[in-house]
């Protein structure tokens, strides 16, 4: 129960400040970097820690980070190549419906164990849908650039 309410207080905490954030327009160019970032290792963690204490295998843990690492890998490509370089990388729905049900799952872990496996098939649909999306979307981007 207490890794639940870590859990929900950790994703209350995170919509509350970018809601205060955008509400406010008090927004910055490190907030924007860094929240995404913090969020990838809150899961991260999370996710390890199941594994390690058996609550979730190695290929539901990588299902559920496969997003993560495709948008990493997609990110420090998009550096390195000049046309992208300028390219602004922005939070997109799929990424958010990917991240909600990941913290589902997170939170299944503990409440509703029954519910994980079909979480985490979620997950790796979603996490297919948000690659194509963000990739579709740097496309794009590097055309009007």
């Amino acid at each position: 129960m207490r890794q639940a309410l870590l859990i929900a207080l950790a994703a209350a905490s995170d919509f509350l400040d970018g809601w205060i954030a955008r509400a406010r327009h008090t927004t910055s160019k490190w907030g924007a970097l860094l929240d995404p970032i913090t969020d990838r290792v809150f899961v991260i963690v999370a996710l390890a820690t199941y594994v390690f204490i058996g609550a979730l295998t190695t290929g539901e843990y990588f299902t559920m980070i496969m997003r993560d690492l495709a948008t990493a890998i997609g990110f420090l490509v998009a550096r390195f190549v000049p046309s992208l370089q300028r390219v602004t990388f922005r939070a997109r729905w799929a990424g958010k419906i990917t991240t909600t049900v990941q913290l589902l799952v997170l939170l299944a872990v503990p409440l509703a164990p029954q519910y994980v496996r079909p979480l985490v098939i979620a997950v790796g649909v979603l996490s297919v849908w948000a690659i194509i999306d963000y990739t579709l979307a740097l496309q794009r981007a590097r055309a009007t650039a």
